[in-house]
């Protein structure tokens, strides 16, 4: 599970946009872990053969997911009365997105193979690795957004420049909503071809 999430860039890139979106703490781990719950669910149910679905359609949507999550991500709200539902509640979206996700998961799953004499327990250590995988990109995230903070902050550095970290962001938001809307693109096509 942790060496598929460090392999699929799309689902990074999406834990990346919680992480912006949430910021660091305990509503991080609750976000990353709905979305973990939410891609289990249809992990398993795919898995075990109780749900089938369209690939293609479900590539593009995962790839439409980390577009809209880019799109929340532009978005300026000042008044915290009038915060949307996905900031306010970002477990929602990382839950709903996270079942599209699964899906997406059970599709690697399935060119790896399960044992199939201990399907539970396979399924059960690969989310868990997915989860360990998670978090590991996020303190590595963390980590690098850090430094770089530190670095442009530093008056040596940035002589008569001041870089907020604001205007810092919309970098990442912008390659985020880049990478997402040529997936888009690119796996939209696929399913017309």
């Amino acid at each position: 599970g942790a060496e598929h999430i460090w392999e699929g860039p799309d689902h990074l890139m999406f834990v990346f946009g919680l992480l912006l979106l949430v910021g660091g703490g305990s509503r991080l781990l609750w976000t990353i872990t709905a979305f973990t719950v939410g891609h289990s669910v249809t992990l398993a149910l795919i898995t075990l053969g109780v749900l089938t679905y369209p690939v293609s359609l479900i590539e593009f949507a995962i790839a439409l997911s980390i577009f809209l999550l880019a799109l929340e991500l532009t978005r300026k709200e000042q008044d915290e009365r009038k915060l949307s539902l996905f900031r306010r509640h970002p477990w929602w979206l990382a839950g709903g997105f996270g079942l599209l996700h699964g899906m997406g998961f059970a599709g690697a799953l399935a060119e790896i193979g399960l044992p199939q004499g201990s399907v539970p327990i396979a399924l059960l250590f690969f989310n868990i690795g997915i989860e360990i995988g998670q978090i590991a990109f996020i303190a590595l995230a963390m980590t690098v957004w850090w430094l770089l903070s530190k670095v442009l902050a530093n008056p040596l550095f940035v002589e008569n420049m001041a870089v907020s970290q604001d205007r810092l962001l919309i970098i990442p938001i912008y390659l985020l909503g880049g990478l997402s809307a040529m997936w888009c693109i690119e796996r939209g096509l696929e399913m017309l071809g």
